[in-house]
């Protein structure tokens, strides 16, 4: 290559780099931008909840005057978007539901009037716009950026499906964290993740050396995954069980992308039926990840029916050789998941310690396994078709 050919060539490279620095900053921009836009909406319909339900809980307005004043808004502000008198009730219960977060409680306390109306002619100046109303959590660990950070159709969803106030939180860091679509928190709801995370029988702590490491690695896992997209039809139509569990790895390689959004953040999946060799032994990987935060390989094996022994030794074999040939000098010891239907956790939980490989078992469900509770809780057509006119509107 001439000289002036390397040229262009770097100085394509830094072209490229300058490209991505730009793309990198433009798209924070926008996430910071519509965090605040988002930030501000939560504050605003935090405060009409309020305004609402003080004057509304109270007998201060009559029957039927949500509906009334959603009307008169719609007909001074044409066009108005989001605030049907369904979204203005969404509003108050919003608020009821997060009411100690309110910073004004106590001095409408003091005051001792429960008309916010009212009330706020008799506050000091710089105070009076109660319904631009600031959230300040009453304690320290709340987690405020995120609550803050996810849409109110998340909130609405979560206040509908969740009534544990633990179980709340856990949803809206999740939803933060992850950055959840309103779709993949009604299956994550469905799927009763708050439960069933860090659950797994394992024997992390007996295996991974560093504490930390196996905290992280307990915490990563659930003892049940939801996998509402396999064909169970085609499941029961099969006999023999290695075909059975074909069947259920070509479904997860299919949706390969709602398996790793069920599974958890910072997985990147390498292949199905991963090949190693050792010794002159062919052995066959189901599905083979890579995790960021744990830095390591994770192996995960399917059984389609319930849990035996025998999986253990089969996968500890797997994972020996991972480490003796696959694994890089900077990454941790690989991590085998035995993905069965059913299993007896404190039987697993009590042979799994023997084991000297870092494993753990959790079970799978597909929809049609799933309780009417849990049904219940993943968002249906109508509650789609609700959120899309709403947004139209």
């Amino acid at each position: 290559m001439t000289s002036q050919g390397v040229k262009d060539m770097n100085e394509l490279q830094n072209y490229s780099e300058a490209v991505q620095i730009i793309k990198s900053a433009i798209l924070q921009s926008q996430y910071d931008a519509a965090k605040t836009v988002n930030e501000k909406q939560l504050m605003l319909y935090y405060g009409i909840g309020k305004y609402i339900s003080l004057n509304s809980r109270n007998g201060f307005w009559g029957k039927g005057a949500i509906d009334a004043i959603s009307e008169q808004l719609d007909k001074e502000l044409p066009g108005l978007k989001g605030f049907s008198a369904r979204n203005l009730r969404y509003m108050r219960t919003f608020y009821e539901e997060w009411s100690m977060l309110d910073s004004a409680s106590k001095k409408l306390e003091e005051i001792g009037d429960s008309n916010l109306a009212h009330t706020c002619a008799k506050l000091p100046d710089g105070e009076s716009n109660e319904i631009w109303n600031t959230l300040v959590p009453k304690v320290q660990s709340f987690p405020m950026d995120a609550f803050l950070s996810i849409g109110f159709s998340h909130h609405r969803l979560i206040l509908q499906k969740v009534k544990d106030e633990d179980a709340r939180i856990f949803y809206i860091k999740r939803c933060a964290e992850e950055r959840y679509s309103y779709d993949v928190l009604g299956k994550s709801i469905a799927a009763d993740d708050y439960h069933h995370q860090g659950n797994l029988p394992n024997n992390f702590a007996r295996t991974l050396s560093a504490s930390q490491q196996a905290l992280k690695a307990i915490g990563t896992f659930k003892d049940e995954y939801l996998l509402d997209y396999i064909n169970v039809e085609e499941l029961d139509v099969r006999d023999a069980a290695d075909i059975d569990e074909k069947v259920v790895e070509n479904a997860i390689i299919h949706n390969i992308k709602n398996f790793i959004l069920t599974f958890g953040k910072d997985f990147a999946f390498i292949r199905n039926q991963y090949h190693l060799v050792a010794f002159g032994e062919d052995q066959y990987i189901d599905l083979l990840f890579f995790n960021r935060e744990l830095n390591c390989l994770v192996a995960v094996e399917l059984k389609r029916g319930k849990f035996k022994t025998s999986y253990l030794g089969q996968l500890q074999g797997y994972l020996s050789v991972l480490d003796g040939y696959e694994r890089k000098p900077h990454e941790n010891p690989a991590i085998g998941i035995i993905l069965c239907k059913d299993m007896n956790k404190s039987f697993v939980d009590y042979v799994i310690q023997d084991y000297t490989k870092p494993m753990g078992v959790a079970t799978y469900k597909t929809s049609k396994d799933m309780s009417e509770e849990l049904r219940k809780a993943l968002p249906d057509i109508e509650d789609l078709k609700r959120l899309l006119d709403e947004n139209e509107e």
